[in-house]
């Protein structure tokens, strides 16, 4: 083939599924109001193969969100609602004894799917929380010693109200550390809150989103295409190393007990390419690390306690830091 019309066929093929996944980010648009960095988080997750965490106070349409990005991909999707007394095996699936044929057969349960939606998630005690572990890690669940592989694409996307509310439990931090993203869900802002209730009073339905338009816009072939092109996407030495010092910074922070790890450099340098290649760009600038390095960082550093005590919080601690790391030229 002329490698002329080959590069032409990619270009093509990239710009077809940036398209698809900018439709996708409008059909959420569709039932959720004033969330974009919400949504473009969960775009960039899509891209990463990465799993996110929405913490917002009830009624902020964190749930909302995540339905309806599940209306908008030609995916497989399953709910799970995190409850006290919610048992792992009621995430991973069992064996089941069939009387027929004398023998244990697996009876899969809800992770097996491409978009789980697990829902409230730190309401459930962390032996439960750590069913997901290997699921979101390796994408295979073990039961009986029998590793069994999870369909592709595999997202978890997680509620969770903050962890000051009554009833929750606190995430571990391996299984924070299985997020890519963290992304908080604010309240909205008055004019947002005012289009939330006229769309109510025109009859918008949260429970039926096929009536309120969306439509499935962007399948799985939307997706390899995408994670092929940000693959593509380059990065300078200047800009690796620009990374490397941002998480080193925060290891040496005073404010901070636990640092970010490698993997969390490297969850850094992922998002910042799907983020580069989102914006049109192959390659990354320091702005695409900066835009993407609180919601990427925030849930894998812990603030000492004497700080948390005087107002400091991870967003500011990691703010502190883009502000004095030298930005790369």
């Amino acid at each position: 083939m002329d490698p002329t019309t080959d590069n032409a066929g990619t270009t093509g093929d990239s710009r077809s599924s940036r398209a698809s996944l900018e439709a996708l980010r409008a059909e959420i648009a569709k039932a959720v109001v004033g969330q974009d960095p919400a949504v473009t988080g969960l775009v960039v997750a899509l891209l990463c193969r990465g799993h996110v965490l929405l913490e917002g106070v009830p009624g902020v349409a964190k749930t909302l969100l995540v339905r309806a990005l599940a209306a908008s991909l030609e995916l497989d999707t399953k709910r799970v609602q995190f409850t006290p007394d919610l048992m792992p095996s009621d995430i991973t699936g069992s064996l089941v004894y069939d009387t027929r044929t004398a023998e244990f057969s697996f009876q899969p349960g809800p992770v097996f799917t491409n978009l789980l939606l697990a829902d409230e998630i730190n309401r459930t005690p962390p032996k439960t929380q750590s069913s997901l572990l290997e699921a979101m890690e390796e994408r295979q669940v073990t039961v009986d010693g029998t590793p069994r592989p999870l369909p592709e694409p595999f997202l978890v996307a997680a509620t969770q109200n903050p962890v000051e509310y009554e009833g929750t439990y606190p995430l571990p931090e391996a299984q924070l550390d299985r997020f890519l993203l963290k992304l908080t869900v604010p309240l909205p802002t008055r004019q947002d809150e005012i289009n939330v209730l006229t769309r109510h009073a025109d009859g918008f339905n949260p429970r039926d989103l096929r009536a309120a338009g969306i439509r499935p816009v962007a399948g799985p072939g939307d997706l390899e295409a995408a994670r092929a092109a940000v693959a593509k996407t380059s990065v300078s030495p200047e800009i690796t190393g620009y990374v490397v010092d941002i998480c080193r910074a925060t290891r040496e922070s005073p404010s901070l007990t636990l640092g970010v790890s490698p993997r969390g450099a490297t969850a850094l340098l992922s998002t910042a390419r799907a983020w580069a290649w989102l914006t049109g760009r192959d390659y990354v600038i320091p702005d695409d690390v900066k835009a993407l390095a609180l919601p990427t960082l925030r849930h894998r550093v812990q603030l000492r306690p004497e700080a948390e005590m005087e107002g400091v919080t991870a967003d500011s601690v990691i703010n502190a830091i883009l502000a004095h790391v030298p930005v790369p030229r």
